[in-house]
């Protein structure tokens, strides 16, 4: 079937964490890993809460360095320190520890998000393909070359390397330079409405929204559930996907 990209928009921007890579997955693996090898059932920390309490703290920091109120060492320095205290703990040694394995292990996972890879393939040919992501700059290429997408995307663009995060105009501004793009032609999908929806919006890119229907930024310019429902906005006509690939 003859496929015809909408003439409106030549670039793509993504964020990556929860859109392209699944952060959810891959992190609470590792973080079910760090449960185990460091033994924190055996100080009265059952597996699931101690998840829980991680995601909450980390969540809450990273909004935090988000709008530049702390910087990375000090959400990194805290998050596990903090997320050990729910549970009455004070051990900052451990708590170090389980930093350095979460840094060295979460990156090298490779899970994906539901239709990533078969999206990307079919994109790829049609569309300039970024990323602009708040993750630090060394991780996040660790993450991409994990998952083997590095080749998919012509500027990876982080928050680190662009001296301002997300929701920031300047990300937004810096990556559409470098792509040499226009904000009239680029579209940004990400999952989070207020760093990748509203911040693109207030750079005059339009959005789409990778949410479910009750979480749905209603301000977006497309709402999706899954990425392969972007295929229904980048092209007129039905696109088959590539293959099964997750």
């Amino acid at each position: 079937m003859e496929i015809h990209p909408v003439k409106s928009y030549r670039h793509l921007f993504f964020d990556l964490d929860h859109t392209i890579w699944d952060f959810e997955r891959n992190s609470r693996d590792v973080l079910a890993e760090l449960h185990a090898d460091f033994g924190l059932e055996g100080l009265g920390v059952a597996k699931r809460p101690f998840i829980a309490a991680y995601e909450e703290v980390n969540a809450a920091l990273w909004i935090q360095h988000e709008a530049g109120e702390i910087p990375k060492e000090v959400l990194r320095s805290l998050r596990f320190n903090l997320a050990l205290r729910h549970f009455g703990l004070h051990k900052p040694a451990l708590a170090a520890h389980l930093d350095k394995a979460y840094m060295e292990r979460c990156p090298q996972r490779s899970a994906l998000m539901p239709g990533a890879l078969a999206l990307l393939e079919d994109l790829r040919p049609h569309f300039g393909l970024h990323i602009i992501t708040n993750g630090f700059t060394e991780i996040q290429a660790l993450k991409l070359d994990a998952a083997g997408i590095r080749k998919f995307f012509d500027v990876v663009l982080t928050s680190e390397m662009a001296g301002v995060a997300k929701p920031g105009k300047g990300i937004f501004r810096h990556a559409l330079r470098s792509a040499g793009a226009r904000a009239d032609e680029s579209l940004m999908i990400g999952d989070n409405a207020r760093t990748d929806m509203a911040g693109a919006r207030n750079a005059g890119m339009d959005q789409a929204h990778l949410s479910p229907p009750s979480g749905r930024d209603p301000e977006a310019t497309y709402g999706i559930g899954r990425l392969d429902e972007l295929r229904a906005v980048l092209f007129q006509g039905h696109l088959e996907p590539s293959g099964t690939k997750p």
